[in-house]
């Protein structure tokens, strides 16, 4: 190779080094940007809020003429709403991956998949109005006393939004689990559901727990859909009949631009968001953990 055409070459390959170098802090820089923004903002609310008072007080009234600060309520709504999320997401997610890694013929699979997953595109905006001019409509003919915003419609709407993110993450897993297992047992003497649940299920835990943690974190970070069909009542409760607000639906209320820049009010946003970045992040940690303790090598 002539000298000139390698230190071309060598040039091309030090850019592009440098090009994914700088993206790669990039996305670095922004993550701690934002970890900059959120702790400056939450440092100077407690300097005004005790923490105790944030995490033991029941009441969340900061726009109120007698304002309380006490998270417990909005961590109350996030929580059921997720809860509500999550035992609908899970069975639904978990049986249709097994129903396609294990049962489908593999054209099926291949055009029932992408279906599912194109539930996942759909925008939150629109699973909000779902929620609130179908589902709780719907809900109200069986539960009279619903409310006409709660935490029950809501959290129906968020599991049907995060089904694919569960079936499809736990279907891959799934269906890496080597044949020759599958052929094994098969071979013992070993029917389909069997394998199905006591071979191949065992041995993807580490993707499908993963998916489900993933799915929870989804969940937790959810806007549009509470902050539409939840209702914005902070309440500290477990009924799902009754209206209810999140962590995430009460930053969508501030950020109406109501709330004079800097004041406490203002400040409880970033607080908010410092929580949900805390719950996100333990969350993603917990599912990393969790795969590499897992996750089964095959040669």
């Amino acid at each position: 190779m002539p000298v000139k055409r390698r230190a071309v070459l060598k040039f091309k390959e030090m850019l592009i080094e440098r090009l994914l170098l700088g993206c790669s802090l990039l996305s670095v820089l922004t993550t701690a940007g934002i970890i900059y923004v959120l702790l400056s903002e939450t440092v100077g609310f407690f300097k005004e809020v005790s923490i105790w008072s944030f995490l033991t007080d029941t009441q969340w009234t900061p726009l109120f003429t007698s304002k309380h600060f006490g998270i417990l309520p909005l961590l109350s709504g996030t929580f059921l709403t997720t809860i509500i999320a999550v035992a609908v997401a899970v069975p639904f997610g978990l049986i249709s991956a097994i129903f396609l890694s294990e049962y489908a013929a593999s054209k099926f699979r291949n055009i029932v998949k992408p279906m599912m997953e194109i539930l996942a595109a759909v925008p939150t905006v629109v699973y909000g109005y779902f929620a609130l001019l179908f589902i709780t409509p719907l809900l109200k003919m069986i539960i009279p006393g619903l409310s006409g915003f709660n935490a029950l419609s809501a959290g129906l709407v968020m599991g049907i939004m995060i089904i694919p993110l569960v079936s499809s993450l736990s279907e891959d897993a799934m269906h890496a689990v080597p044949m020759g297992l599958r052929e094994g047992a098969y071979a013992l003497g070993s029917h389909k559901i069997q394998v199905a649940f006591k071979i191949v299920f065992p041995a993807a835990l580490s993707g499908i727990m993963a998916s489900i943690i993933l799915a929870i974190s989804r969940a937790i970070g959810e806007t549009m859909i509470v902050a539409i069909a939840a209702g914005q009542q902070p309440r500290l409760t477990l009924n799902p009949l009754i209206p209810v607000e999140t962590i995430t639906a009460y930053i969508v209320q501030i950020s109406l631009g109501d709330t004079p820049h800097g004041t406490i009010e203002y400040k409880t946003i970033f607080v908010c968001g410092m929580i949900l970045f805390i719950l996100t992040f333990a969350l993603n940690v917990v599912s990393f953990k969790l795969k590499r303790r897992f996750q089964e090598v095959y040669e």
